[in-house]
């Protein structure tokens, strides 16, 4: 019955926490998730090990399904603090917004999603993609983006060797794939393992071990109210910086454990093969620091996506001083 009420909610955008989160004396903290991804995995051990808890806090996790939804849920209000890409902070700032997001702590710092095709190519090339369809995701997200940026490191490029279809939401990109549309997908996991499991799709390469390291998911607030709670700021990061200290100390198979409340769908088997597969590419940041050079690659990959004018200055939507203050004070 509680897997049953669990998959209901996860369905419409909302994760009902495990017991021990929340309680009297707590703040509660409105977080909402780009998408709901083994790829987060230090966000999940800090709940389930109880890290938010301990700085007492409550979270509600929502699923926002697209760095652009998850901005504007978090602009209007309807959320405390976003996890996204950086882009959509850089984007805002540039729209003149006096109230824009601030990122205040990274959580990973590789792309997180793998190419999958409509069969097994034990030897891929990234040359067997000339003349294909890629769904890729919309058009200036970070995904999108550094498989554009991986593509022409390969010698593609988009629109006249490879279609990089951009007309497909986030969430329905895997629907689509299966449904017939497109050679080639990036999907994230669990999804990407699932897929494989039931035989109707094969993960070909990882799009984080081509595209190298790159701020490609952070937690941003707007700057009003990070001035106006920074001490929930700050134990919101000193919570998730206990995740990336665990995650980094623990075996996949401990990782993929704490992990199964909030994927009940997904075998521990799988779930143990991604956090693998994850720790192997290196894609968790150790720390919560976005460091400067990493968002200058990610304008970059921006710019060559013509997706970017003018950069945004680092000391304006990076905030660092939370980060700097719990690798300060929690011991490793």
């Amino acid at each position: 019955m509680k897997k049953m009420l669990l998959l209901a909610a996860l369905v419409l955008g909302v994760v009902l926490l495990p017991a021990g989160c929340g309680g009297t004396g707590t703040t509660k903290v409105r977080l909402n998730e780009v998408t709901h991804s083994v790829f987060y995995a230090p966000q999940y051990v800090a709940l389930g090990q109880g890290f938010f808890k301990e700085e007492g806090l409550e979270i509600e996790l929502t699923n926002g399904q697209g760095a652009d939804k998850v901005m504007t849920a978090v602009l209007s209000g309807q959320s405390d603090i976003g996890l996204a890409g950086p882009e959509a902070s850089i984007y805002v700032y540039n729209e003149g917004k006096e109230d824009y997001a601030v990122v205040f702590a990274q959580l990973t710092k590789r792309d997180g999603s793998f190419l999958m095709g409509r069969k097994a190519e034990p030897d891929f090339q990234w040359s067997s993609l000339r003349g294909k369809n890629i769904i890729g995701g919309r058009k200036g997200g970070v995904p999108e983006m550094t498989l554009e940026y991986v593509l022409k490191k390969n010698g593609l490029v988009p629109g006249k060797d490879v279609e990089v279809d951009t007309s497909v939401q986030f969430a329905l990109m895997a629907g689509a794939f299966t449904g017939g549309q497109g050679d080639y997908v990036t999907l994230f996991e669990p999804t990407a393992s699932l897929l494989e499991k039931e035989g109707k799709g094969y993960i070909l390469a990882s799009i984080g071990r081509e595209s190298g390291e790159i701020p490609y998911t952070a937690y941003f607030a707007k700057k009003s109210y990070i001035e106006k709670n920074k001490a929930v700021i700050q134990k919101f990061t000193n919570a998730i910086y206990k995740g990336q200290l665990w995650v980094d100390s623990h075996t996949p198979e401990e990782v993929a454990k704490v992990l199964m409340p909030y994927f009940p769908d997904t075998d521990e088997g799988i779930l143990t093969t991604v956090a693998k597969r994850y720790k192997e590419q290196d894609a968790w940041n150790k720390d919560p620091v976005l460091k400067k050079e990493s968002l200058d690659l990610l304008q970059k990959v921006m710019q060559e996506a013509d997706q970017l004018k003018e950069k945004a200055p680092y000391d304006k939507i990076v905030d660092t001083s939370y980060a700097e203050s719990a690798m300060k004070n929690i011991r490793k």
